[in-house]
């Protein structure tokens, strides 16, 4: 058995499914480049067949990366299959990934099928993929409510088609990590042609067990987790990343165990989601919470001063926590702020520092001391976001605590390419400035959503912290989320929601432009 586990990150598919987590193509980029430099071995870029804007997202992540595999979602159907690998072949080492329910509960309900009728479909899908890519993965969705006889016949047909890796997920996050380890032992050993295929385990946090189960199954033989930054993902998540990787490291000696991740690159990626899907890490979330590394207990202060291993099992640098502070304040040059991006993990054209040079100076004269994440925060409002439909050129709010309600007039522009084709204005009263501000907009735009989620978070700590804006609004079915950061919280929440009108629109054009598949 190798000593080696491979890291299959589905950040940029499963946990793009966490609501909220919506990411822009350019953002998914550089989520996958943090991925590659993390040292993941394989990138779920996506769900190719779900659309057109999936597909593009795929096609450009395979293009995006080159020491890694790509690997694209599809459903055990042909044309599902075709159109993954149509996006991820331009990478330098595609996967396709085709799955199918194997539970009587999905089979019955979901599929309609018979086991037989299932175990065609995959020994189908799986053939037709083999005679695409050498590189297959095959899931069993549901397999911890599966019957484990039918799980052995249906395997072996996946491994005997050409599935060089099979996958055998937690999708519910049921099981139990001593029943969960026990089910993958029994398959290595029961499948006749097992020793042909790596035996890889996916599995949600619906009961807190994911990282556990994970772990479990790893000692069980299996030699690919599937994992997101953060356990981002469906209803509540996946199994961590960091957490995984970190018991792993941490308990050497028990596990025995070899990544190629570099873990001092699990912070940074942590932080750049957080960045990008607009939600801030917990405090008290393990391995990188703002709180994994505080002391405040008198008694744990004092044996931290005399020996940090008192109250810590790793280090903060071990996960990228620590390292040289580059001070950035209004006085600072480019070649600081230069510095301070590449630190981060950016690499941008002199037209993209300068543009970041710029907002981080105007920054800079509100703000005293400005912390990485503020930089951080610039460089993806300024360089990653797509181009807009609408913009707010100019807005005042009056906000009071007489007799006169609070109100707003705010001046959009109307934009095709990069030319402004028209201008308007109005002004509203509100229940609140927020409220007199998104009243404003909806006018202008003429399109009146629901607003389904507004969350303001200071992006670094003090008064004058930037504010990190976060909305997501509903309208005819199709839902959008807006992010902004800005030192003005009202600012920021304008550009917040100004920012979800034109993803929902960009949406809705793709939906008139593609039929679903």
């Amino acid at each position: 058995m190798s000593d080696r586990v491979y890291i299959f990150d589905t950040t940029l598919r499963d946990g793009e499914q966490s609501p909220g987590a919506t990411m822009n193509t350019q953002e998914k980029i550089a989520m996958a480049q943090q991925l590659e430099k993390l040292g993941v071995d394989i990138i779920e870029a996506g769900f190719p067949a779900a659309s057109q804007g999936d597909f593009e997202a795929v096609q450009a992540i395979a293009a995006s990366v080159s020491k890694i595999q790509v690997a694209g979602l599809c459903r055990a159907m042909v044309p599902d299959i075709d159109r993954a690998w149509d996006a991820v072949k331009g990478a330098k080492n595609p996967r396709i990934h085709t799955f199918i329910a194997t539970s009587d509960i999905h089979m019955t309900h979901k599929l309609q099928k018979s086991p037989d009728e299932v175990l065609e479909m995959t020994r189908k899908a799986v053939s037709h993929a083999a005679s695409l890519t050498k590189n297959v993965e095959w899931s069993a969705e549901d397999a911890s409510r599966s019957d484990w006889e039918f799980l052995v016949k249906i395997t072996e047909v996946a491994i005997a088609c050409g599935a060089t890796t099979v996958n055998i997920p937690d999708t519910v996050g049921y099981t139990q990590p001593f029943e969960y380890y026990k089910l993958i032992k029994y398959l290595m050993e029961t499948v006749p042609n097992a020793s042909k295929a790596i035996f890889s385990v996916h599995c949600h946090n619906d009961l807190g067990l994911a990282v556990a189960n994970t772990l479990a199954a790893i000692q069980a033989g299996a030699r690919q987790a599937e994992v997101t930054v953060s356990g981002i993902g469906e209803r509540a998540g996946n199994a961590s990343l960091e957490e995984v990787i970190m018991a792993l490291n941490t308990r050497k000696e028990m596990y025995q165990i070899e990544t190629g991740v570099d873990t001092e690159q699990i912070f940074p990626s942590c932080r750049l989601l957080s960045q990008i899907i607009g939600q801030p890490i917990p405090p008290y979330k393990a391995i990188v919470g703002a709180n994994a590394f505080a002391h405040e207990s008198g008694i744990h202060q004092d044996g931290m001063l005399k020996n940090p291993l008192t109250y810590e099992i790793m280090t903060p640098r071990a996960v990228g926590r620590a390292g040289t502070n580059i001070v950035i304040g209004k006085h600072s040059g480019s070649h600081a702020i230069k510095a301070k991006v590449e630190e981060l993990g950016y690499h941008l054209t002199d037209e993209q520092l300068a543009v970041v040079f710029t907002a981080v100076k105007g920054l800079a004269d509100k703000k005293v001391q400005l912390h990485d994440e503020d930089v951080e925060a610039m460089v993806l409002e300024k360089v990653h976001r797509k181009r807009d439909r609408y913009r707010i050129k100019d807005m005042s709010v009056f906000s009071g605590a007489g007799d006169v309600p609070p109100h707003a007039a705010v001046v959009m522009e109307f934009v095709e390419g990069d030319k402004v084709i028209r201008e308007k204005q109005v002004t509203k009263f509100g229940v609140g400035s927020v409220d007199a501000v998104f009243g404003c907009v909806c006018e202008l735009v003429d399109v009146h959503p629901t607003l389904e989620s507004y969350q303001v978070s200071a992006v670094t700590g003090g008064t004058d912290a930037l504010a990190g804006v976060s909305v997501r609004i509903e309208d005819h079915g199709i839902r959008a989320v807006g992010r902004a950061n800005d030192g003005d919280v009202i600012k920021a929440s304008a550009m917040a929601f100004v920012n979800a009108l034109n993803r929902l629109e960009k949406t809705k054009e793709e939906k008139r432009e593609w039929p679903s598949l």
